[in-house]
């Protein structure tokens, strides 16, 4: 079973989208189902309506869930958890306020020392507990042992003890940290494989130690991928709009373009140019390389074209194209859909020629409307040179003004092919 646990408190990134794909195709290749998990439980950072956006994508990309959850459902179950585990001592409660710990994480920096939490209140007796005022956080009591686990990606991953404290589950006011929450829920999910990004590595070992304490003897395999670079070689921000999956789709990449160079972003795959499909019979997530990948929007832009020229004809029309021919024939000069479009909507707009070309154009207007449209380019050509004696740069400029809106453009003689039904409304 694998899972993708968003959460809606903005945009979503394409390291996200990534994660969201190589889970899905994972859940597809060994039909052990795919869980979408809206991980929902920071309330002061939620976006209203940012869930109906995650779905609204992940549908756009061919991605279906087989179950839905939001996290913040599993509220009495995280609570529930920990209560099992202050009862049998594999927990503790902890009274130190904010400005203390604050204090301690400040002194251990000047000190050039990582935080740990120091013990203060694991080992109060029953009485000081019982008797404290103060609202008291759930910490889980650790082991002074090393923590490993293997990772399908960067192999073996070691944690010494120094580095995982006695870490909160739940805050003073009863809601769960993140890795409390999602340890929770991966075991009651029935979760097998995790695939997310390395980010998230420090929380595995974390989120492993509190399904041990709980008894969980369940595996979890993980695989934690590189983290995505801009074109500077510096981490994407989220901030960059390349990084948001919106902004590319609302500047005219496909989804289906997206999915394949985020598929083929530091991976190894058996051709350049594939389908969601296609990558289901080959994809290996061993084959992800453990170095980061750099995102090269001009890439991704060389991959639109090729997913627009290999569409169908139904799925360009989804995309707006009336023309679905000349959708793919104008990839000789755009790569977006926007800038497509707006070269197909100058053909078939009205046509005011002024300047220079102005009396060429309307000896040629005319010549057209009232001509046998011939099947041929060069017929088409003779013709109006019959009718207009005009030849070289005064033929062919107006010419192209008349049919394109353009002073430059692709081979008249390519295009004629694919418009010479319409042709005298567009000269129009």
């Amino acid at each position: 079973m694998y899972r993708f646990a968003p959460s809606p408190t903005g945009d979503m990134h394409i390291g996200n989208l990534r994660v969201a794909l190589f889970n899905y195709i994972c859940s597809l290749q060994d039909k052990s189902g795919f869980i979408l998990r809206i991980e929902d439980t920071d309330n002061a950072r939620n976006i209203d309506g940012k869930d109906k956006e995650i779905f609204d994508i992940l549908t756009k990309f061919g991605v279906k869930w087989d179950r839905l959850y939001y996290q913040s459902k599993n509220l009495k179950f995280h609570q529930e958890f920990a209560a099992k585990l202050l009862s049998e001592k594999k927990a503790f409660l902890c009274f130190c306020d904010e400005k203390s710990l604050e204090a301690k994480k400040e002194a251990a920096k000047a000190a050039g020392e990582a935080y740990r939490y120091d013990g203060a209140c694991e080992h109060l007796s029953d009485d000081e507990v019982l008797h404290n005022p103060h609202p008291a956080a759930v910490r889980l009591k650790i082991k002074n042992e090393p923590q490993s686990f293997y990772d399908a990606i960067k192999g073996e991953v070691k944690f010494e003890p120094q580095n995982i404290d006695s870490f909160v589950l739940l805050r003073a006011d009863k809601t769960p940290t993140y890795n409390f929450a999602c340890a929770i829920d991966d075991m009651l999910e029935g979760v097998t494989f995790v695939i997310r990004g390395e980010d998230h590595v420090s929380n595995t070992p974390k989120q492993n130690l509190i399904r041990e304490a709980l008894g969980y003897t369940g595996k979890i395999g993980y695989a934690h991928l590189p983290i995505i670079l801009n074109k500077e070689g510096k981490k994407m921000s989220k901030r960059e709009n390349s990084s948001s999956v919106k902004w590319l789709l609302e500047k005219g990449y496909m989804p289906e373009a997206i999915a394949n160079y985020l598929i083929l972003l530091g991976n190894k795959t058996p051709c350049e140019i594939f389908s969601l499909n296609d990558a289901i019979k080959w994809f290996d997530i061993k084959n992800i390389s453990k170095s980061p990948a750099r995102f090269d929007e001009d890439k991704l832009a060389q991959i639109n074209r090729e997913h627009i020229k290999m569409a169908s004809d139904e799925r360009l029309k989804e995309l707006g194209f009336n023309k679905p021919s000349l959708a793919r024939f104008y990839t000789q000069e755009s790569s977006l859909i926007p800038e497509i479009k707006a070269k197909i909507d100058q053909i078939y707009t009205h046509k005011n020629i002024d300047g220079e070309w102005s009396d060429n154009a309307n000896l040629i207007k005319d010549a057209i409307l009232n001509l046998d449209i011939p099947n041929s380019f060069d017929e088409f050509k003779n013709a109006i040179i019959q009718k207009t004696n005009l030849k070289g740069k005064a033929l062919f400029m107006p010419l192209r003004l008349l049919l394109t809106k353009s002073e430059h453009g692709p081979e008249l003689k390519e295009l004629y092919d694919l418009i010479k039904d319409d042709i005298k409304e567009i000269v129009l």
